[in-house]
């Protein structure tokens, strides 16, 4: 199993093993909003979700702290998220990036979520001490074609997603409130006009009340090409 680790704010690191990862999708707390995007996926082919939000189960190994990702195609791209990762003394919460394969994900959304890495933050705060001013964080996406992404293209804060406390009781309802379950919370809207295909990401969550900020960044390398 994958062990992440995580420094806190005291400077102390806290390991945990990912006994479970879950990614949500179409979890914007306007809903009408997130209906309309679910039409503008159908023209493009991708399948829209028998109820909204979704959450798909993923492979707990695909819970990285990388710094690179390898796929098979040019076509994939990143999504700035929170994830929350429940331990034995509380629930962490950190950024992640949601690495997708746009051309499986229109015969899929839950196939496309497994074919990549889910890239987390390498810091995390403790849920409870931000709580009372979650919708104040910030969260950022940035691309670029070469090594450092200069490029923003998701401008957001939490308080366009269904929080981390809406998730805490789905996870309960399903028996997985639980040391070791790791979930990553549904994107928010990109910039129109920037190529989401990019060589390298960013993403960033930043709390203007504490000063704080946690980020995560990765190139992508496309592998060679399959014999046979």
């Amino acid at each position: 199993m994958t062990v992440l680790s995580f420094e806190l704010p005291d400077g102390s690191t806290k390991n945990v093993q990912v006994n479970h990862l879950l990614n949500a999708g179409y979890a914007g707390r306007e809903q009408d909003e997130v209906q309309a995007h679910i039409a503008e996926l159908a023209e493009l082919g991708v399948p829209g979700p028998a109820t909204t939000p979704a959450l798909y189960p993923v492979s707990p190994y695909l819970a990285q702290q990388v710094r690179e990702v390898r796929v098979q195609h040019a076509r994939t791209s990143g999504e700035a998220e929170w994830a929350l990762v429940i331990t034995d003394e509380g629930v962490l919460l950190t950024v992640a990036c949601d690495h997708t394969d746009r051309e499986l994900e229109v015969h899929g959304v839950a196939w496309s979520k497994n074919a990549s890495p889910d890239v987390l933050g390498r810091k995390a705060w403790w849920l409870q001490n931000v709580r009372d001013h979650l919708d104040q964080i910030t969260l950022k996406g940035w691309v670029g074609d070469g090594e450092t992404p200069g490029t923003l293209i998701q401008d957001s804060s939490l308080e366009a997603l269904l929080t981390p406390d809406y998730w805490l009781e789905v996870l309960s309802e399903r028996g997985l409130n639980a040391p070791g379950t790791v979930l990553i919370s549904g994107t928010v809207a990109m910039n129109g006009g920037v190529n989401q295909f990019a060589r390298s990401w960013k993403v960033e969550m930043a709390d203007p009340v504490t000063g704080l900020s946690v980020e995560a960044s990765y190139v992508v390398e496309q592998m060679p090409e399959p014999i046979g």
